[in-house]
């Protein structure tokens, strides 16, 4: 308990209320929610055969079938409507793999948002040093949405063949008493596929949490600073204002004398001396040569 104290009292939480952490949040909780939808699901159809000789009719053929889809491998047991033993049908199609690779995609995303939640909010000073770590998070962020790309796109096709072969009317056209026109054959109960339509939607929603954290990310690698060519190194950067000399700063204000108030030296022409007009602090100013001419 003392060291989960300690990381909790070093953690800087203070990430997951910014983008770059919150988004993360989302990606986990989504994840959850799309493997769990498509890797837990089990449906169930219900079809009757009904025969002329009402002896031999089965009016309740259950179907079951499951993750990860492996179609083929589903059988059940249909009356001939001749006599003797059922026959055992099986489904069609296999469709595991792109099942599989969707899960699979979803696991992984669950592990790394977790991991990476985990370095924001313990080491997030070492992730942001040299920039290493963010750049190695946007290689990955990229990958991880080309997946849920590819992902989502090959589920969402598997999905539609799923619900094709599991149609109780096209499997009904399997049953060879069915081709004859005395027995009566049916559907009972579709199978639900909701779940399944939820983890195609999750898909997507993942897709566009991963796209929209690719620019969270790109913006924590430097690499927007470096191509848009803001970046000013340290020992260029400009000088203080208290240096305006140096910068070329040097000429005379012509309202400097403005700024100290009264200056005597306005009184330098003293012109006006002779009539006594402006004579009055004025006198001080005036040139030794008048002496001289006199």
């Amino acid at each position: 308990m003392d060291v989960v104290n300690q990381l909790v009292a070093q953690g800087q939480f203070t990430i997951i209320k910014q983008p770059l952490g919150f988004i993360k949040i989302l990606q986990w909780i989504f994840a959850i929610f799309a493997f769990s939808t498509c890797g837990s699901y089990s449906g169930m159809f219900k079809m009757s055969v009904e025969c002329k000789n009402r002896s031999e009719s089965d009016l309740g053929i259950e179907v079951e079938f499951e993750y990860p889809f492996r179609l083929h491998q589903v059988y059940f047991d249909a009356p001939t409507c001749k006599g003797g033993d059922p026959e055992r049908l099986f489904l069609v199609g296999d469709y595991s793999s792109s099942s599989e690779f969707f899960v699979t995609i979803a696991v992984f995303s669950f592990l790394y948002s977790m991991a990476a939640l985990s370095v924001y909010c313990f080491v997030l000073e070492k992730y942001r040093e040299n920039c290493k770590g963010p750049q190695i998070d946007f290689v990955v962020t990229a990958v991880f949405s080309f997946m849920w790309l590819v992902s989502a796109c090959a589920w969402a096709k598997g999905l539609s063949d799923v619900k094709t072969a599991t149609d109780p009317e096209r499997v009904i056209t399997l049953i060879t008493a069915c081709d004859e026109q005395e027995n009566r054959c049916r559907e009972v109960h579709d199978p639900k596929v909701s779940g399944l339509n939820t983890s195609v939607a999750f898909g997507f929603i993942n897709l566009i949490l991963w796209l929209g954290n690719l620019w969270f990310v790109f913006k924590e690698t430097g690499w927007l600073a470096a191509f848009g060519g803001t970046y000013v190194p340290s020992q260029e950067k400009q000088p203080a204002p208290d240096s305006f000399g140096q910068a070329g700063y040097g000429q005379q204000d012509p309202y400097a004398g403005s700024q100290g108030g009264y200056q005597p030296e306005y009184g330098q022409q003293g012109g006006f001396s002779e009539d006594g007009g402006y004579s009055q602090g004025y006198e001080q100013q005036q040139p030794t040569s008048y002496a001289n001419q006199m």
